[in-house]
């Protein structure tokens, strides 16, 4: 384990960052394994609970760790550095905390159960958000006491070491309509399976099972929300300024590693000419990611959600996928033949970057958010 001494500050406070080198230093190594395996990251996982990161985002009244967004959007980029698989999965976790934590300090809601059990139990939550989005998916009929749910959750990051799946389902109201119900069902519950079904391009270490549902009963008193199908709702302006950030930086810590390592060879080169102009582009195309990130961060920080707020986000959200993505191809470029060879690390990175194409808004949906936005559209048209 490591010591506390050397991660806290001189006034006490935890020094996130300087907790979240000491951990990316030890699994750097195990990532490629991990990757090769395709096998959960459950070594990380184990350093980072040991070291509290699983509570740092709940309040300090709660038990946890009082950690601002920022600093932990700082870890996660640290770990993306060394291993994305662990940054990624991590940052799903974190943001539901994020968001449990920013509606009971904001909006007083009735968060403080899950947070607190966060805290006492170093729980892990696993979210299915990206591939239910404003849809959702699965079926939930009403039962006497509750409902029964039944569906498939696919890119459930994190499930092999999860506690608790943070999901939806729809329920077909015969009053209001198709109505998505927000519930939290324990990984361990009858009904509920890890379907073997990670196998993928990158971010293979991730765990991002399928999460099979079967008549899984969920009292009524576990139901958090309800919201129409379909259709923005408060929540997920909520979840799209402060979850993005985090997620996001992960794929800026791939591509940050991925500079260090081209740097590295680059700098064994002599009499390559191009080479400056090759590591400019790269320079640039780090620094745009940095800067939509920054930009992210710093809505999650000040911002109110609502559309404004998540046409922002969003499209920070596409610019640093876009700028982490380039700035891997360049760091291709600047290393040359080496980095086709899998001892690099390079290789890697290029197939774990991929992953930001993929969480929503992706690229077009994202074009015709900011485009019906800005022509003052309906945006649930």
């Amino acid at each position: 384990m490591l010591l506390d001494v050397q991660t806290k500050t001189k006034s006490g406070q935890v020094d996130w960052l300087a907790r979240a080198d000491a951990v990316a230093a030890e699994i750097a190594a195990e990532a490629p394994l991990h990757d090769a395996e395709e096998s959960f990251v459950f070594d990380a996982y184990e350093r980072l609970q040991a070291q509290g990161f699983f509570s740092a985002l709940v309040p300090a009244e709660f038990g946890g760790g009082g950690a601002d967004l920022a600093d932990i959007c700082g870890v996660v980029r640290r770990l993306g550095a060394a291993c994305g698989s662990t940054a990624l999965a991590f940052s799903m976790h974190s943001h539901l905390v994020a968001v449990a934590a920013w509606r009971w300090r904001v909006q007083q809601a009735p968060t403080e159960g899950l947070l607190k059990r966060v805290a006492g139990e170093n729980l892990v939550l696993v979210s299915s958000g990206g591939s239910d989005w404003l849809s959702s998916g699965g079926d939930a009929v009403k039962v006497e006491g509750g409902f029964k749910i039944t569906g498939r959750k696919v890119f459930s990051s994190g499930c092999p070491a999860g506690d608790l799946l943070v999901t939806s389902a729809v329920y077909d109201d015969p009053e209001a309509g198709p109505t998505v119900l927000h519930f939290a069902v324990s990984m361990k519950a009858e009904g509920v399976k890890i379907l073997d079904t990670w196998r993928v391009l990158g971010m293979r270490g991730t765990g991002s099972q399928d999460v099979e549902l079967k008549d899984v009963f969920v009292p009524d008193a576990a139901i958090s929300g309800r919201r129409p199908k379909g259709k923005w709702h408060p929540l997920f302006h909520t979840i799209s300024m402060i979850a993005f950030p985090l997620i996001y930086s992960a794929y800026v810590g791939v591509a940050q590693g991925a500079r260090a390592k081209a740097l590295t060879i680059a700098r064994k080169k002599q009499g390559d000419y191009n080479l400056p102009y090759l590591v400019g582009e790269m320079e640039n195309a780090l620094q745009t990611a940095e800067m939509a990130l920054e930009s992210m961060i710093g809505l999650a920080e000040t911002a109110t959600p609502g559309p404004e707020t998540t046409g922002r986000a969003m499209t920070g959200r596409t610019l640093v996928g876009q700028s982490a993505i380039r700035t891997v191809e360049r760091a291709m470029e600047v290393a040359g033949g080496a980095s086709f060879y899998r001892d690099t690390g390079l290789e890697r990175a290029f197939r774990d970057v991929q992953g930001a194409r993929f969480h929503p808004l992706q690229e077009k949906p994202q074009l015709l958010y900011a485009g019906r936005l800005a022509l003052g559209l309906d945006i649930d048209g």
